[in-house]
């Protein structure tokens, strides 16, 4: 076992090794590049009297009651105060020994996000400590880091094990190489490495607290520098390594595709067929085609994909269409069915869910040559074995890392042989993104609606108004229209995001009691998800409560009402997604941003932007000018790629430095390219060919 071993610290078996594994980390240098995904300021205690919803506060108060509410699912709620205010905890998890430990009188320290409940503010599972009579546990002296994780790691876990690999970095006893040429960290005045990631996973007492916390420090610059440059070399290997492979030239099917452009009881748009040309062109090459599509929400991707599908099908080939959610994918598999199952075209459904019988038959179809495979990441595991994939489409690709995006064209590789592959996204890419994200793929663009479309009127209004929201809710029901609410919690866990889901489609279904309200979120099994779906999408609920599960695969023309409450948690992209679930028939639509006070600068302006416009491609440059100092986003608000330190935005004065550097490594120095490569990208470097 080698010192850089993950079993070689402290606390850690197989079965944690194996955990880690699973998220990418096998050696102790991994564990360092495993960064915070923001800071707690756990330093001081903020009396409850002036808490402030939207913020995260950590309070320190006496139970005066709990109790546990039977529902549909129990709940504890506590009811805690410092004698200047008073305020809720709810816990939606939790254990008898709980509810009992916090009996009155009991002495807590809290922390968590506040947030306007029914009766006053509270916070829903804020972290907690007991505290005991002369037994009050010191504040922290600096800020608290909070890691990116998976279920079953908890941070202390986190803590721990960084705090460990922090301490061989300091004794010498694990060393990392600088990568970065020293006439750039000269020239940008950056940090080395091993100071960068020391001060990031433990920031020091006095350090620049508000740098940290909007990520605008320079050891967050030195990391963000390197992890750019990493990305934009695995893109330009890749496409290296796909010109360099060939793949099996696809001629124009005619007759299939010409027949379904005449059953299709629409028109394609001039961008449309200018964007199919340029596919078209590319599928006809020897080497392998690696287009990226990117319109707005609504222009037609799918069918430019049916049509890129048929192409394929009609040379003998098969195609794999890939999403990154159930929802996305069942949209397409619906959509491909209608489309080319009268062509004699049906396509195969797979994904982790489809057990059994299913789950055979439809590994033998797909290994039998079946046209059309439709599925999630499924498609990208083991055992799943084509006979002839000749095309691959990858639809929202930015949900999916670069393993997971890349990991199908294996599917099809027979050691010179590859897929054409066509990456699709609704999020409009500003052209830094395209040239630094995306480097190295032919990209097209889809600017043009199809005709008929209609805007979509968006209104911001105060959650104190939630009344006459209700009442317009009910307005549009009532009058044969169908609508959305949408709850969003930013970096909550699925059951807590399900479970508030399901508050507020009770408190709906008690106040509309004249409405059929069905109710989507995460935690739904897929058939139950797909049912209310269904019903929805043919008319027999009026009114749909859904967590942002819904953001993109739903296609309801007669919905023509989107709520979005908490709007100013989300980022602009996810906003623009949703409100695109309405305006899809012939009726006017509306969004409403609904969002609750007091609101800072940055959540105005985004939701400014939305109400002034529609243009997603504006949105988008919008976003990326907003996402910078100031604001601190989790990976789920950035809609685009996810990144573990750097912004695209608020880095911008770097992109321009990535290209040079970048010819520069891969032309003189390709072992530094590789080891940077793998540092960054991991267990996906190897579909760059590193």
């Amino acid at each position: 076992m080698t010192a850089e071993a993950l079993e070689t610290l402290e606390g850690v078996g197989p079965k944690l090794a194996e955990r880690l594994q699973g998220l990418g980390i096998h050696s102790v240098p991994d564990l360092l590049f495993h960064l915070p995904l923001r800071y707690e300021d756990r330093t001081r205690l903020q009396p409850i009297g002036g808490l402030l919803p939207g913020l995260p506060a950590q309070v320190e108060g006496e139970v005066e009651h709990a109790s546990v509410v039977r529902g549909r699912r129990p709940m504890l709620v506590v009811s805690l105060a410092d004698g200047t205010g008073r305020i809720t905890l709810r816990f939606f998890h939790f254990r008898g020994h709980q509810a009992r430990q916090l009996g009155k009188g009991t002495r807590l320290r809290c922390y968590g996000e506040v947030r306007p409940g029914f009766r006053g503010l509270e916070m829903v599972h804020p972290h907690y400590a007991r505290i005991l009579p002369g037994q009050e546990p010191p504040l922290a002296d600096r800020l608290t880091p909070v890691y990116p994780s998976t279920e079953g790691l908890g941070q202390q876990t986190w803590l721990r094990l960084s705090e460990q690999a922090l301490a061989r970095l300091d004794d010498g006893a694990l060393a990392l190489d600088e990568l970065l040429p020293g006439r750039m960290l000269e020239n940008l005045r950056l940090p080395s490495l091993p100071a960068a990631l020391r001060l990031i996973h433990r920031p020091p007492p006095g350090e620049n607290v508000a740098a940290l916390l909007a990520r605008d420090h320079p050891a967050q610059h030195r990391l963000a520098m390197e992890e750019l440059l990493a990305h934009n070399l695995s893109m330009r290997l890749l496409r290296q390594r796909q010109r360099a492979r060939d793949a099996i030239p696809l001629a124009p099917a005619a007759d299939l595709e010409q027949a379904l452009r005449d059953a299709l009881p629409f028109e394609l748009t001039g961008a449309q067929a200018r964007v199919l040309e340029e596919i078209g062109s590319d599928l006809a090459a020897t080497h392998p085609m690696l287009r990226l599509v990117h319109g707005d929400v609504g222009s037609g991707k799918t069918v430019v994909a049916a049509l890129a599908a048929l192409r394929a099908v009609g040379n003998g080939v098969q195609v794999a269409v890939v999403a990154p959610t159930e929802i996305l994918a069942e949209q397409h598999l619906r959509t491909f069915s209608e489309w080319l199952g009268p062509l004699g075209v049906e396509p195969v459904w797979l994904t982790s869910k489809v057990k059994g019988k299913a789950r055979t038959a439809a590994l033998e179809a797909i290994a039998g040559g079946a046209g059309v495979v439709v599925g999630t990441h499924a498609l990208m595991q083991e055992g799943v074995a084509f006979d002839r994939l000749g095309l691959v489409i990858v639809d929202e690709q930015h949900r999916f890392g670069v393993g997971q995006r890349m990991a199908l064209m294996g599917k099809g590789d027979d050691g010179h042989v590859r897929p054409h592959q066509l990456i699709m996204t609704a999020t409009p890419i500003p052209r830094t993104l395209a040239m630094t994200a995306y480097a190295g793929l032919e990209v097209s663009v889809i600017d043009e609606l199809p005709k008929g479309r209609k805007p979509v009127t968006t209104a911001v209004i105060s959650a104190d108004r939630r009344e006459a929201v209700v009442a317009r809710v009910a307005e549009a029901c009532t009058g044969g229209r169908q609508a959305y609410w949408v709850c969003t919690l930013i970096e909550e866990s699925e059951a807590v995001e399900a479970q508030a889901a399901q508050e507020v489609a009770d408190e709906l279904a008690a106040r509309l009691g004249g409405l059929r309200i069905g109710l989507v979120h995460g935690r739904l099994k897929p058939a139950e998800k797909q049912g209310v779906m269904d019903a929805f999408k043919a008319g027999d609920l009026d009114l749909l409560v859904a967590t942002t599960v819904i953001e993109v695969g739903v296609d309801v023309p007669n919905a023509s009402l989107m709520i979005i409450e908490n709007a100013e948690r989300l980022g602009l992209s996810q906003l623009h997604q949703l409100r695109g679930r309405v305006g899809r028939g012939s009726a006017r639509s509306s969004c409403v941003l609904l969002y609750s006070s007091p609101i800072g600068e940055m959540a105005k302006q985004r939701l400014e932007i939305m109400r002034e416009t529609q243009d997603g491609f504006r949105i988008a440059e919008k976003d990326l000018e907003l996402r910078g100092p100031g604001e601190v986003l989790g990976t789920r608000q950035t809609g685009l790629v996810q990144f573990r330190v750097a912004d695209l935005a608020r880095d911008a004065h770097l992109l321009d430095r990535i290209p040079p550097v970048a010819e520069d490594l891969i032309a003189n120095h390709p072992g530094q390219v590789r080891r940077l490569v793998r540092r960054w990208i991991g267990d996906s470097a190897r579909f760059a060919g590193v």
